[in-house]
């Protein structure tokens, strides 16, 4: 900062005083240490120490590095419609090989002055468990009045007393649908325990007029369609293609029926005919489950306690599709076919063993390495699907002489789940507790097609007409696929008992007996996995699909020209109701010793509920029509406000209005 010549001056003083005043202080401290430092006594010097000092540890070294990180994946677009279906695993020559032995190299010998084992390295497997809910809910229910009819068709909402009926005894037919999820050790051993006593006291008899089928077993194979065990089921795309499939099949059709030399086409309207067409179902609910454990096995497996083994499969299809149809339009075409229900189960199972009977040539293991895991070992999938769709719709429709389309239905949910498990196989598990084994398939569909068809006073007609009330197709197909044979099972031998004895105590040295066990011929090393506790095994799959699609439709005549030479299409049925599950469950790859006995369940309940409303179905729909319909004239029209039909008591519609439908075509 530039100062004045006063100011710089007395800085200048102020600076040289505070100069003179340091130096003065520090003269006088110099002179006082000087003198104190001659009259201090004379002190000796402190004695050298020797310490004793070593590095017993290296330091690595830093060694730098790039962390690798892979490019995302392309999405692929995924078709859910073409994969509703269970392919068998592809198993060249039945050989579980690549399972038992993914990672885990074979053990060499080196050559030194003794021979000496160079052990493998053996990943310890942990616990696995999936709990997967999925639920679709649609309401879809639709009013609309299509024509010049200036009519009102208020018949009143639907009762949704069919479906709760069916739905209660399809609940009651089941022996284990009141179990909830099970989430902790405790809970899946009482319900593997609990479910396997109580599918096993299941009977056919009893069970009012509900068709059901049982067979149980201590192994099922083969396939069973509706109770009856055939040589091949039926597949799901001989009875319905679902829209995509169709879609391209027709496009691949009209590619190849196409001719090259027509290069356009010329539109003739002079044949024009009025026609009217309605489309209220073709609802289609798919759940659908593919479910592959590969998480461990063994070629050998010794279980100290019991072994617990159930595979059950519950199919119940319930339905009730009992229509009233105006004996007006009883010359009608009829292009509906009967609802059809099929229940389809398929068990089969293989042992990798049956390949491998001769063993490997070579000497017996010199040693082996165990993993242990201190408690129990759980592989869990607990998976549930659950659709529930209305789609009760009421309409009124007359031809204006005119091309008339009404679609109000089509509506498609699917739930889908798909988990493969890929762990570590070892040549040796030992099981200080029990082993409870456990795959379940439980599927339901529920359908209520009640349809109301009637015609009003003066209904007539000279066109072509087709009606279709059912046609719809229910189908619960359920695979479970074990890897490991029924007849593998023997009793504990002492060695095995005696190697689990001494690991539960921590002591891990391996007994010469159980080395020479001629399981393990030709293997170097064993690889063993030591469970403390239980092994629960438990895949669960319970899927179920409820459709209410009761519609009531009324006929009627234009209010000016009756046009009664349009052509008529109806169709409140085909509707398409899936439960599709495949489990393959890999368990042993060879031998599996138990010390306190084997239960072995195979059980398939299959069964049918066919519904009928007497009363319902022997009423006149004409007059159920007539007696619903109220006439519209100008004061209840108004002048475009809803309060000329508020005063004439029909605007509080206790019909289902949940979307805007009827607003649209009203």
């Amino acid at each position: 900062m530039q100062m004045d010549r006063v100011t710089e001056a007395i800085a200048h003083f102020i600076g040289l005083f505070e100069v003179n005043n340091e130096e003065a202080r520090q003269r006088e401290a110099y002179d006082r240490f000087s003198a104190e430092k001659k009259l201090a006594p004379d002190i000796a010097d402190l004695p050298g120490t020797s310490l004793a000092f070593s590095t017993p540890y290296d330091f690595a070294g830093y060694t730098p590095g790039f962390l690798y990180r892979d490019v995302s994946p392309n999405w692929v677009l995924y078709q859910p419609w073409s994969f509703v279906d269970f392919d068998p695993p592809l198993i060249p020559g039945q050989n579980f090989e690549q399972l038992a032995k993914p990672i885990m190299p074979v053990p060499q010998f080196a050559l030194g002055t003794a021979y000496r084992i160079v052990l493998p390295t053996v990943e310890t497997i942990g616990s696995v468990a999936s709990y997967v809910s999925q639920g679709i809910k649609l309401s879809d229910n639709d009013y609309f009045g299509v024509g010049g009819h200036s009519l009102l068709f208020d018949p009143g909402a639907v009762d949704d007393s069919n479906i709760i009926n069916l739905a209660g005894q399809a609940a009651i037919l089941s022996p284990i649908d009141d179990f909830e999820m099970a989430g902790s050790a405790e809970g899946l051993i009482d319900f593997v325990a609990t479910a396997s006593t109580q599918l096993a006291d299941f009977s056919e008899d009893g069970h009012g007029d509900a068709d059901v089928s049982v067979h149980k077993g201590s192994s099922l194979q083969g396939s069973y369609v509706n109770g009856e065990k055939v040589d091949e089921a039926p597949k799901l795309e001989d009875y319905h293609k679902f829209a995509q499939v169709a879609e391209e099949e027709a496009e691949h059709e009209d590619t190849h029926s196409a001719s090259g030399s027509h290069v356009g086409f010329v539109q003739d309207n002079s044949g024009f005919q009025a026609s009217v067409t309605l489309e209220t179902g073709g609802n289609t609910l798919v759940n659908n489950v593919l479910l592959k454990n590969m998480w461990t096995a063994g070629s050998v497996m010794a279980v100290v306690g019991k072994y617990i083994e159930l595979n059950a499969v519950i199919q119940i299809n319930a339905w009730c599709d009992t229509d009233a149809i105006s004996s007006m339009i009883g010359g009608w075409q009829n292009a509906s076919g009967p609802t059809e229900a099929f229940n389809i189960a398929i068990f089969e199972r293989t042992d990798p063993a049956e390949d491998d009977e001769d063993g490997d040539a070579g000497g017996f293991p010199l040693d082996w390495v165990v993993k242990e895991i201190d408690g129990d070992l759980m592989i869990v999938n607990w998976l549930q699907q659950f659709t529930f769709m209305k789609d009760n719709d009421i309409g009124i429709l007359s031809s204006s002489g005119v091309t008339t389309s009404v679609y109000s239905g089509g509506n498609m949910a699917y739930n889908d789940i798909s988990i493969q498990e890929i762990g570590f196989g070892y040549d040796l598990i030992i099981v200080g507790g029990s082993v409870y084994d456990a795959n379940i398939i439980h599927q339901l569909n529920i359908l209520c097609d009640n349809d109301l068809i009637g015609a009003l006073a003066g209904f007539e007609m000279t066109g072509e007409g087709s009606v279709q009330t059912s046609g719809n197709l229910l189908w619960n197909q359920a695979y479970i696929y074990n890897v490991g044979g029924a007849d593998r099972f023997e009793s504990l031998p002492d060695h095995f008992r005696e190697a689990a004895e001494k690991l539960s105590e921590g002591d891990t040295a391996a007994s010469a007996a159980m080395l020479k066990d001629p399981m393990f011929a030709g293997i170097g090393a064993l690889k063993v996995l030591y469970i403390k506790g239980d092994l629960i095994n438990v895949q669960y799959s319970k899927q179920t699909n409820i459709l209410g699609d009761s519609d009531q439709i009324a006929l009627a005549m234009h209010e000016t020209d009756p046009f009664s030479n349009a052509d008529w299409t109806i169709s409140t049925g085909a509707n398409v109701l899936v439960n599709n599950t495949g489990i393959l469950d890999v368990d042993s790859l060879g031998k599996t010793y138990v010390g306190e006995g084997h239960y072995s369940n195979d059980i398939l309940i299959q069964a049918d509920i066919i519904s009928t409303d007497p009363e319902f179905g022997g009423q006149n729909p004409d007059k159920l029509v007539n007696e619903a319909v109220a006439f519209l004239d100008d004061d209840m029209l108004g002048d475009g406000d809803d309060t000329s039909l508020s005063s004439a008591g029909l605007s509080d519609f206790e019909g289902p209005q949940d979307d805007g439908l009827q607003s649209i075509l009203a």
